[in-house]
């Protein structure tokens, strides 16, 4: 575990654990590293080096003002993996996180990385335009920075209790701990970085990004995002790569990786050995 510090002078908190072939994970909105508990630990058995960072903003890295946009943290994590000088890297994003990942692979090429994974993940583009009429209205997420500026504890409580894991749900059982471990980890961060970063992951278009990207890419998704829509985004974002392959998850929630951990570990590992 260590710190970088940017360009900019904001410190990145990281995990790096083990050694082995690399796998980096970038989290999701509002969260940090330790949302990747259930993989890291893992891949950690399976012989992999795994390393997680808290965006900026987030987690146990700083709070600047500013900079909480995907160029930012596509320049972040470029410096997290020049820091730790890795090749042949997998690059694992989930949410925002996946937009992470697609903005570095079309803004600082892939010279470090031989595979990436996009799992419940925002590309193409999340808010409506009148060439993307399938996405969500903008007045949704505009909702999102209200309730966020208005109470933000109670606003990180209703999230993870109801769409975030599929938790409202008729039959899906609830998971306390779950919730107020997500609650947690956005609490840990800054109201500043998460009310930006709304924006961030809703208006940023990573067609173009998408389009440059050559190395091998699975998509994950599952039918019941309730967060990012399934069929605005794993389906196109995997016909806008050129190497992408799409997995759909039948009544998975936004949040699989933990909720479904095992089968989303299982079907990882297929991907990497492949």
């Amino acid at each position: 575990m260590g710190t970088i510090t940017t360009a900019d002078g904001t410190e990145i908190y990281y995990k790096d654990w083990g050694s082995g072939p690399p796998i980096v994970f970038s989290h999701g909105w509002p969260l940090s590293a330790d949302d990747w508990d259930a993989q890291m630990l893992f891949f950690l058995q399976h012989g992999y080096r795994v390393i997680a960072h808290d965006r900026r903003g987030h987690g146990r890295s700083s709070q600047p003002g500013d900079g909480h946009d995907m160029d930012h943290y596509a320049d972040d994590l470029a410096a997290l993996t020049t820091h730790l000088d890795l090749a042949d890297a997998v690059h694992v994003g989930h949410s925002t996180g996946g937009g992470e990942v697609a903005r570095y692979l079309g803004r600082h090429g892939e010279s470090r990385v031989a595979k990436a994974v996009l799992i419940s993940a925002v590309p193409p583009l999340m808010v409506q335009t009148n060439a993307n009429p399938g996405g969500l209205p903008k007045e949704v997420f505009d909702g999102l920075q209200a309730q966020l500026a208005a109470n933000r504890a109670q606003f990180y409580r209703e999230l993870p209790e109801g769409p975030f894991y599929g938790f409202n749900r008729p039959g899906v059982e609830s998971s306390g701990a779950i919730i107020q471990n997500w609650w947690r980890q956005g609490m840990m961060g800054g109201a500043k970085a998460h009310y930006d970063g709304i924006v961030a992951f809703s208006q940023t278009d990573f067609t173009e990004d998408l389009k440059k990207i050559t190395v091998p890419v699975l998509v994950m998704h599952g039918d019941d995002d309730q967060i990012v829509p399934y069929a605005n985004a794993g389906p196109l974002s995997a016909k806008l790569l050129r190497n992408g392959t799409l997995k759909t998850y039948k009544g998975f929630p936004h949040g699989m990786p933990t909720t479904q951990a095992e089968t989303i570990n299982a079907d990882l590992l297929a991907f990497l050995k492949t």
